[in-house]
């Protein structure tokens, strides 16, 4: 018998794998969206669906936050 679930491959660098899985971790069991880190490749990650727009919202504003821009 063969399952399959519904997700989302993303791969990224190692950086970004990490806030990923922190951001993973910060939430209660209920809520986590990894399904599986690919052992092959810690910069693949294979996460529920509906995570990936909060995923992409998070790297927005903490990119926002620690952006420089030149004072005139």
């Amino acid at each position: 018998m063969v399952n399959s679930i519904k997700g989302v491959f993303i791969s990224c660098d190692v950086p970004m794998a990490q806030f990923i899985a922190h951001l993973n971790n910060s939430l209660p069991a209920s809520q986590k969206f990894i399904i599986r880190v690919l052992k092959l490749d810690t910069t693949c990650i294979f996460v529920k669906p509906h995570a990936e727009e909060m995923i992409r919202s998070a790297f927005i504003n903490f990119r926002d936050q620690n952006s420089y821009a030149k004072a005139n």
